[in-house]
């Protein structure tokens, strides 16, 4: 399954952008682009953090481009976006009115919504379901895809059997409970269930829908020019509340100082990933900030397989070593929060004050006398040097790389372009000590996919049996509260055993220009842009 994620991983090539030329002067009025939308609310531009990879809800990998494709797909169920308070997004009907879930948990039915078409003007309905869910778990399907059933396997893997109950029912069954199920649909990062119109994808095929998607969503795909622009309009006959927005333009800005400009010069409207030393100035300039706590974990994967890392001691050393806090502070500058537990913030097994280690680097030195390593060793830390999620990397693996040094280990950063990076992070060779991923879920089942032992995101070959039957104990529990229980003890097992070093959660910050009114930014990866208006 890891090999298999490894080609299903790999995204677009990252295109550089050039940075705009700029005066460093503020605008307050709607971009020229964007004022040419003519629609009600405008066209929004955003600039996003890396070239988006292809638009094909279950092939894509990244939130990246999970913002993307959600406007135009759009799955069963979703997350309640609406409430940034929420500690987590509940769960609300999506193309499926409502559900139910038998006493055993084995059976889901879904009531799908009457009406509904595609952008081609394809109805919807359980036969265009079936077709999704077939195309990433029927191998005996003509339009199976073996890169979307890569993707798609976490949610689909358990499904016993799918069937059509009639023109507006579907139904799945399991042979056990699988709790996390109704989360997992409303997931994007590794693939999503987002629904594709059958009929755009049998006119051209698995390899070449992604040309010109076609969904359900409250936006229609218009254009994409790679590595410069990808254009969404308004549909008008959208199911829905239709968005106020007459289009939506996402523009990949890889360098972070490139986005900052285009903001400053007015040439996008919104950025993700402002650099951390530029919120404070640009917030007292008047653009406006959003900020939350998603389910980002930004954290490193010990490799299990390498002769010091091995030592229990040594990767309690290592965590013990790196002051998480004063990197949150004064080096992301309030844009991530210190963290210190392996399950990512925002679900239901979320203990916000769990703490794994202290910052300790006297301890550490004490635990590497012990393992036998008082006069420190060498090892290698592989990370990228951009990409979804990554916030700065190489400044916050530097950071690390200084913190090891006060306690005698010796850090060689190995520094991967993301595309490349995304190849190969599953499988460290054993003279690689640790890398770092982030990543996150509202979901604790997030913890099975880093976790277990044949888990896609277990990078560093960590393996504890009571770990796996926890989990899985929680994953068949049909009581929520009883899951929960099961998934914070197996929580606190990858602390016992420091199978991860937790780092920071990242805060998600988007900063717009003050005549950006209606953006919510949830305590989720994503985002909504039903309501969001350019005044």
């Amino acid at each position: 399954m890891k090999k298999t994620l490894l080609s299903l991983f790999t995204l677009i090539a990252l295109t550089l952008v050039a940075a705009c030329s700029s005066e460093g002067t503020q605008s307050n009025t709607p971009s020229e682009e964007g004022a040419e939308g003519g629609g009600d609310g405008g066209t929004l531009i955003i600039g996003i953090e890396s070239e988006a990879d292809v638009l094909d809800p279950h092939r894509a990998g990244g939130w990246v481009t999970f913002r993307i494709n959600r406007q135009i797909h759009e799955s069963l169920v979703t997350g309640d976006l609406s409430d940034p308070n929420a500690m987590y997004p509940p769960i609300k009907p999506g193309l499926a009115e409502s559900w139910d879930i038998s006493e055993d948990g084995l059976t889901y039915t879904f009531h799908l919504r009457e009406g509904v078409k595609f952008h081609d003007g394809t109805d919807f309905n359980a036969e265009a379901v079936e077709f999704n869910v077939r195309r990433a778990w029927d191998p005996s399907f003509e339009y199976y895809d073996a890169k979307s059933a890569g993707n798609l396997s976490l949610v689909y893997e358990r499904v016993k059997d799918i069937r059509v109950e009639d023109e507006y029912t579907f139904v799945f069954e399991f042979d056990e409970p699988f709790s996390a199920f109704l989360s997992l649909l409303t997931q994007g990062g590794m693939g999503s269930t987002g629904i594709l119109s059958p009929t755009a994808l049998m006119e051209v095929g698995n390899d070449q829908y992604a040309e010109n998607p076609v969904g359900t969503g409250p936006f229609k795909f218009e254009s994409r020019e790679r590595g410069q622009r990808i254009e969404l309009v308004r549909n008008e006959d959208y199911w829905g509340e239709k968005p106020k927005l007459s289009g939506v333009i996402f523009r990949p800005i890889p360098d972070g100082s490139a986005r900052v400009l285009a903001l400053e010069s007015g040439e996008v409207d919104i950025i993700a990933v402002p650099t951390p030393d530029s919120v404070e100035r640009l917030v007292d300039s008047g653009f406006k900030l959003e900020q939350s706590a998603p389910p980002h974990s930004w954290y490193l994967n010990f490799n299990f397989d390498h002769p010091a890392i091995s030592d229990l001691r040594v990767r309690q050393a290592i965590i013990m070593a790196i002051d998480r806090e004063g990197m949150a502070k004064d080096l992301l500058r309030g844009t991530a929060t210190p963290s210190t537990s392996a399950q990512a913030p925002a679900n239901s097994a979320y203990d916000p004050d769990f703490i794994d280690y202290e910052y300790n680097p006297e301890k550490a030195k004490e635990l590497l006398e012990e393992a036998g390593y008082g006069d420190g060793f060498d090892v290698t830390f592989q990370t990228s040097i951009d990409g979804s999620g990554q916030l700065i990397p190489v400044p916050m693996a530097e950071w690390i790389q200084a913190d090891l040094a006060k306690v005698g280990i010796n850090v060689t950063l190995d520094t991967y372009e993301w595309i490349t990076y995304l190849g190969f992070w599953t499988t460290m060779e054993p003279e690689v000590g640790f890398n770092q991923m982030s990543w996150g879920m509202s979901t604790p089942y997030f913890l099975s996919i880093i976790g277990t032992e044949n888990g896609i995101g277990n990078a560093g070959n960590y393996y504890n049996p009571e770990f796996d039957e926890l989990v899985e104990k929680a994953i068949t529990e049909v009581d929520p509260d009883e899951a929960d229980e099961y998934w914070k003890q197996a929580n606190q097992i990858l602390a016992d055993d420091a199978a991860f070093a937790p780092i920071v959660n990242d805060t998600a910050p988007y900063l717009m220009a003050d005549y950006v009114e209606g953006f919510v930014a949830p305590n989720e990866e994503w985002y909504d842009l039903i309501d969001v208006t350019i005044n």
